[in-house]
C-alpha cells in the first residue's frame, strides 16, 4: 500500500509490521521470517545484543543495511537504567530511535507508567525519537505525546502472552485523541490478531514472540503481512455500523406479491 505510507517523526515506512529479533531458533530462522513479514523495521535489544566486542552471536551485523534498527531499553527497570542504555545505543549504533521500556512488575511485565514519563522527558530532550511502550491507558498515551514522543505503543495484552488485544475500548479512545501513530506492542498472538488491530485504525503493530514462537515462524510472518494489509485496507474502506436487529440485503420495494 505505496499510497498509504506509516510516518514516525523523520522517518516514512512503506511496511507497518515490525518485528522483534529475539526467541528464534536459530539465525537463519530469523532471517527468514523477518523477510517474510515485509517489515523495514526491526527492534534489538541493548542488553541482550552482542555490541562491539562483546562475546556472542552477532545480530545486528545480519540487520544492518537492511532493516531501520529500533533498539529497545528492555530489561530496564528504572528511568536512569533506561536512559544510559538508550544513550549508549545512540552512541553504538548511530541512531535516535529507541523503544522505551521501564518494566514496573516482574511478573506481568507491565511498564512503570511515571518511570516511562520521567525517561521520555528526558530522551526527547536530548533529540531521541522516542517510541514508548505503555499500558493502554488513554491519560499515559496523552502525556507521553504532550512530552513529543514520536508515537505511542500501547500494549494489547502482557508480553508474550499470545492473548491478543484485551481492551479495544481503550485503544479506540487512545486513537480518538492521537495525532502521533498509535503501534500495538505486546501479547499479539496471531494473524487474526494483527488483523484486529488493523480494522480498530492502529498504525502499526510490533510483535516477536507470536512469530518466534510459532511452530513455522516463516508461515507466521508471511500470515501477518496479509493480516496487516488486509486489516489496514478494512479501515480505510470503513466497516458497516453494528446492529442489533437484521438489516435485508434486498430492498423492499417493488416485491411481487404472490
Amino acid at each position: 500500500m505505496t499510497d498509504d505510507p506509516l510516518v514516525i517523526g523523520p522517518y516514512t515506512l512503506r511496511s507497518r509490521v515490525m518485528l522483534g529479533t529475539g526467541k528464534y531458533p536459530t539465525l537463519e530462522l530469523m532471517d527468514e521470517a523477518l523477510a517474510a513479514s515485509g517489515c523495514e523495521v526491526v527492534t534489538v535489544a541493548v542488553r541482550r545484543v552482542k555490541l562491539g566486542d562483546q562475546p556472542g552471536p552477532d545480530v545486528l551485523s545480519r540487520l544492518q543495511g537492511k532493516y531501520t534498527l529500533l533498539p529497545n531499553t528492555a530489561g530496564c527497570t528504572t528511568a536512569e537504567e533506561a536512559l544510559r542504555t538508550a544513550r549508549l545505543a545512540r552512541e553504538i549504533l548511530g541512531t535516535p530511535l529507541v523503544k522505551l521500556e521501564v518494566i514496573g512488575c516482574p511478573r506481568t511485565l507491565f511498564p512503570d507508567t511515571a518511570a516511562t514519563l520521567e525517561a521520555a522527558r528526558v530522551l526527547v530532550a536530548e533529540g531521541f525519537v522516542v517510541l514508548p511502550y505503555i499500558t493502554d491507558d488513554p491519560v499515559a498515551c496523552r502525556q507521553l505525546e504532550e512530552l513529543g514522543c514520536a508515537a505511542v505503543m500501547p500494549l494489547g495484552a502482557p508480553i508474550g502472552s499470545g492473548m491478543g488485544i484485551q481492551n479495544p475500548a481503550n485503544l479506540r479512545i487512545i486513537l480518538e485523541q492521537a495525532r502521533v501513530p498509535v503501534i500495538v506492542d505486546a501479547g499479539v498472538g496471531t494473524a487474526s490478531d494483527v488483523a484486529v488491530a488493523f480494522e480498530l485504525g492502529c498504525h502499526g503493530v510490533l510483535l516477536n514472540t507470536g512469530v518466534a514462537g510459532a511452530r513455522d515462524p516463516v508461515a507466521m510472518a508471511s500470515a501477518v503481512r496479509h493480516a496487516a494489509a488486509a486489516g489496514r485496507l478494512a479501515f480505510r474502506a470503513g466497516r458497516i455500523p453494528r446492529r442489533l436487529h437484521a438489516s435485508a440485503s434486498s430492498p423492499q420495494g417493488g416485491l411481487i406479491s404472490s
